[in-house]
């Protein structure tokens, strides 16, 4: 396997990574959910007030992997860094792309500016599930995942 990189994404990676959002979507089966444009992935990520961050795993020029993270607030924790999506390409899993970019999140996340790192997998994604499991997370089920919709 060529070598892989992991960077900071750059704007001109926003297409690419839009693409691996909906390929999880996908996998997910809530692709139809996925109605952000690339403008807005754009704006929200390059533009003047960024929300969001991300690492992005190359090979060979391509992007095969993303991890997408943003800052969140715990009123009893501080300030707490969530992990939105990591997502490896299913053609390049297996790997260790995943890991890499993970770790690299972590890193980021031990800054010294964030009081610990959180997000949810899926209770049916036992890949996922298992691959986070190597970093001795704490899993909760006593709370219940909750939005409104603002949009279709």
């Amino acid at each position: 396997m060529s070598e892989v990189i992991i960077r900071k994404a750059v704007q001109e990676d926003c297409s690419c990574m839009l693409e691996l959002i909906r390929e999880l979507a996908e996998y997910e089966k809530a692709l139809h959910e996925v109605t952000v444009t690339l403008e807005e992935f754009t704006e929200d990520g390059f533009g003047e007030s960024p929300i969001w961050g991300a690492f992005v795993a190359e090979t060979e020029g391509e992007i095969v992997g993303i991890s997408l993270y943003y800052d969140r607030y715990s009123t009893w924790k501080g300030r707490r860094l969530y992990l939105e999506d990591l997502v490896v390409t299913e053609k390049m899993r297996g790997r260790q792309i995943g890991k890499l970019l993970f770790d690299a999140t972590l890193e980021h996340g031990k800054s010294g500016k964030y009081s610990g790192m959180v997000f949810q997998v899926l209770n049916w994604n036992e890949p996922a599930i298992n691959f986070y499991k190597k970093y001795s997370p704490k899993f909760d089920d006593e709370w219940l995942n909750v939005s409104i919709e603002f949009r279709d």
